[in-house]
């Protein structure tokens, strides 16, 4: 039994923030109808390309998915859509605002066909204000929401996060903003609208920086991979490799030294207090990194954990992905493929106990369950099926 049993989804987003959404809702038991245009989804073209057809950015946000095709400038196929509507009980769209109003996917119609419905917008920008139009990209809307200002080294120009954070976290956000909606829509509350977008999120992730600003007037800048305000805290390198290293007191100092066997930098009054170091950080790294060369990152590691100092590898990929921690937590999962084969996918980001999700099949193709969704919930004939095939409706 999975948490969202029995619950109907109808996916007309795009890309990658509703999909994932759509994703883990379906983990969660609820049945997922993903609706794409005859020639698929933009994302199927993404990066990374895997053979086959397939890319990773498809592959990672729609397993567990029932696939329909609707051609949504198609009259006939316009009400195919109004009739699913009327039988789902979420649905959710990442069309620009007037562009959902012109093919007739605008929350008053939709609400108009079911009263019930919880309609979930995802946008670039949010529902209101002069952006409202403007199409989102996770990397534009990045440096819109001030992340750029944050990531990088503070000499140099900002960089681009190294994954799509604001378009996952606005997934993430638009699935809790659902399970919310339906809460309390079985609470006696009826339908209701979920207004998530990319700008939103972004504007969250800043936590604490932002709030420095908003609360202090205290504008928080680029510091790299450490804190400008603590060393040493940041990336060192080892024998083999590099390590990041976290010393934000002075009893974890004391701990790193120890470790080190470095008593002369207990002692040296350059590195006597947090302000001292912060002062002569430059001169630390090098001294830090000349006792870590002598092992390798996992011995140090090792040492440093067992001593309670806080400290990392900088992993790659491939190890993370191959992580002993990692896989105990299953968040790597294989998934079906319809020859009978499978394909490794990333795990459910939370685990319930009594109600464990379970990730569905593999991605699937465009238009694999026309059939079966089209006769199962609308009733249609095979003969009549084809007939809307015929004439580019599905």
């Amino acid at each position: 039994m999975g948490a969202l049993d029995g619950i109907k989804i109808l996916d007309l987003s795009r890309v990658l923030a509703g999909p994932f959404c759509g994703q883990m809702l379906a983990d969660n038991g609820a049945e997922v109808i993903k609706v794409e245009a005859p020639g698929g989804d933009l994302n199927r073209g993404f990066p990374y390309a895997l053979g086959d057809g397939q890319t990773s950015n498809w592959l990672a946000v729609n397993r567990g998915k029932k696939d329909i095709t609707l051609n949504l400038k198609s009259p006939k196929a316009r009400r195919l859509l109004d009739a699913l509507i009327g039988k789902v009980d979420v649905v959710i769209q990442s069309f620009l605002p007037d562009t959902a109003e012109k093919l007739g996917v605008g929350y008053d119609r939709l609400r108009e066909l079911n009263p019930d419905i919880i309609y979930c917008s995802i946008s670039g920008y949010g529902a209101k204000g002069p952006l409202r139009n403007k199409p989102g990209y996770d990397t534009m809307v990045a440096a819109y929401a001030g992340l750029f200002a944050l990531t990088g080294e503070p000499d140099r120009p900002p960089v681009r996060l190294g994954v799509a954070a604001i378009d996952m976290s606005t997934g993430m956000l638009a699935y809790s903003g659902i399970v919310s909606a339906l809460l309390v829509r079985e609470r006696g509350a009826g339908g209701q609208r979920v207004d998530a977008s990319l700008l939103e999120s972004g504007v969250t992730l800043l936590g604490y920086q932002g709030v420095a600003w908003t609360a202090g007037g205290v504008l928080v800048e680029r510091e790299g991979a450490g804190f400008n305000r603590i060393s040493p805290y940041g990336v060192y390198r080892a024998r083999d490799g590099e390590l990041l290293v976290g010393a934000p007191s002075d009893a974890m100092w004391a701990k790193l030294c120890g470790v080190l066997g470095a008593s002369h930098l207990m002692n040296d009054p350059r590195y006597a207090s947090n302000e001292t170091r912060c002062q002569h950080d430059e001169a630390l790294r090098g001294d830090l990194e000349t006792l870590l060369a002598i092992a390798d990152v996992r011995t140090w590691t090792d040492r440093l954990e067992t001593a309670g100092v806080a400290t990392a590898p900088m992993n790659r990929l491939d190890q993370v992905l191959q992580d002993e921690q990692v896989l105990a937590n299953d968040m790597v999962v294989p998934a079906a493929l319809p020859d009978g084969s499978t394909v490794n996918l990333l795990g459910l980001p939370f685990k319930l106990s009594g109600t464990p999700g379970q990730p569905g099949a593999a991605p699937p193709e465009p238009g694999q369950h026309n059939e079966m969704v089209l006769v199962e919930m609308l009733g249609l004939s095979p003969n009549e099926i084809r007939e809307l095939q015929d004439e580019g409706a599905i």
